[in-house]
């Protein structure tokens, strides 16, 4: 029997993670594992769509990062809002939860994570790697983009204008429902003490783009991997240049790439055609 979204909890590298987790449980069957892991700014709850679609054929495990969502705000943001911390955390939740192989689909940020552990932490444990629009090189005038408005987050009386705001600056992500919007908005949103309403992640995780300015700066970690790899990305995107991607077919895992029409950055990952277009590349 498959059991659907289980929310759960782990301490790793002293950080307490939150994570919701998809399909089978530990030790039902030997049914393959697989990770979603979020863009900079977001939860794990974006990928409700993908989780579901897929649960029936994997273990799936949407992690929130340190500073974001229902995980524990860092204490010491300098040195911990980074790649490489982020990649021991995924190691000690792979390592808690059992799971010895995965497969891994990484939105942006999370894709950066995936890249960064299969190149160290989760070396020759990522059997197959999606990178949702990103790359071992970004395009500095989207990351001023989005440092504008994940540095400061705005704020909201009500969650309708949150909502709102959302459909704004993530009009990139393509078509979703007025369903998914309002699940996007209820699933990221944190309350102030004034009363007002926020986004659900701690401002300072974009101090990562201050102490470490080359963080996502990545080829040698590319390079280094040598796993099945498939790199999506938007049409229109402002992050992962066309450029970038083809380098990424010739170089390292010499990755497959998709260009995923109407989208920018970065494809959501919940219409019929992306979320087969995945089923069919993790299945290789």
């Amino acid at each position: 029997m498959i059991m659907l979204a289980r929310s759960h909890y782990l301490h790793c590298c002293e950080r307490e993670i939150h994570y919701v987790e998809w399909g089978h449980e530990r030790g039902q069957d030997d049914t393959p594992a697989l990770i979603l892991w979020h863009g900079l700014a977001r939860t794990g709850r974006d990928f409700d769509d993908l989780a579901e679609a897929l649960a029936d054929t994997y273990r799936v495990i949407c992690p929130d990062t340190i500073g974001r969502g229902l995980s524990q705000w860092s204490p010491e943001p300098d040195r911990e809002y980074c790649l490489e911390f982020y990649a021991r955390i995924a190691q000690a939740l792979a390592d808690q939860l059992g799971i010895a192989r995965m497969r891994w689909v990484g939105t942006s940020m999370g894709g950066a994570i995936g890249m960064v552990a299969g190149a160290t932490t989760l070396k020759g444990r990522i059997s197959h790697l999606v990178l949702n629009d990103n790359g071992p090189a970004l395009a500095q005038a989207a990351i001023e983009r989005i440092r504008s408005y994940a540095g400061n987050p705005a704020q909201f009386d009500t969650v309708t204008e949150f909502e709102a705001y959302l459909r704004t600056i993530y009009q990139p992500y393509g078509s979703l429902s007025d369903l998914q919007w309002r699940r996007m908005a209820e699933t990221s949103v944190r309350r102030l003490p004034s009363g007002k309403i926020t986004a659900h992640y701690d401002p300072a995780m974009v101090r990562q783009f201050i102490v470490h300015p080359h963080d996502y700066d990545r080829w040698q970690e590319y390079d280094a991997l040598t796993m099945p790899t498939l790199v999506l990305r938007g049409e229109k995107s402002d992050l992962l240049l066309a450029e970038t991607a083809q380098e990424m077919t010739r170089r390292g895992p010499c990755a497959r790439l998709e260009v995923i029409a109407g989208c920018g950055h970065a494809p959501a990952l919940n219409v019929a055609g992306q979320i087969a277009l995945v089923r069919a590349f993790l299945a290789e």
